[in-house]
């Protein structure tokens, strides 16, 4: 019995070693948080960046985006979105990122809809990095 106890534990540690939940014990300074932020700065590079950058912007900074007004900065947004009174919480990106259109009909945000909900959330990690004052 002690024999079978001791391989049984032995092959639960190697095989929970490789999962991403225990890899923050094992490996030392792993952050899920850094591991998320890189994850959505990935994904902002895939699937915002090329509106939301500069030196072209076609579409309004996102920098300090969590916990903002939507449609306050000096940009020409649509009347749908600057009358929605919607504050950019991290649900209200959420519902954004997913479907735009959906949540506020007749915005002009043409984008490719983000609906992986791990995704959102890594995008959603890395937004919040983007401080107001700060570039990216």
């Amino acid at each position: 019995m002690k024999y079978f106890l001791v391989s049984t534990l032995s092959a639960l540690s190697i095989a929970f070693s490789g999962t991403p939940g225990f890899a923050q014990y094992l490996t030392p300074g792993f952050s899920v948080l850094q591991a998320e932020q890189a994850a959505g700065h990935q994904l902002f590079k895939d699937h915002c960046a090329a509106c939301h950058t500069r030196p072209v912007s076609y579409g309004p900074s996102l920098n300090g985006i969590v916990g903002r007004r939507a449609g306050v900065l000096l940009f020409p947004y649509s009347d749908a979105l600057k009358k929605s009174g919607l504050v950019w919480t991290e649900d209200n990106l959420r519902k954004w990122i997913a479907d735009s259109a959906k949540m506020i009909p007749n915005t002009l945000m043409p984008h490719v809809a983000i609906s992986d909900p791990a995704e959102q959330i890594y995008l959603i990690a890395y937004l919040k990095t983007l401080r107001a004052s700060g570039d990216r």
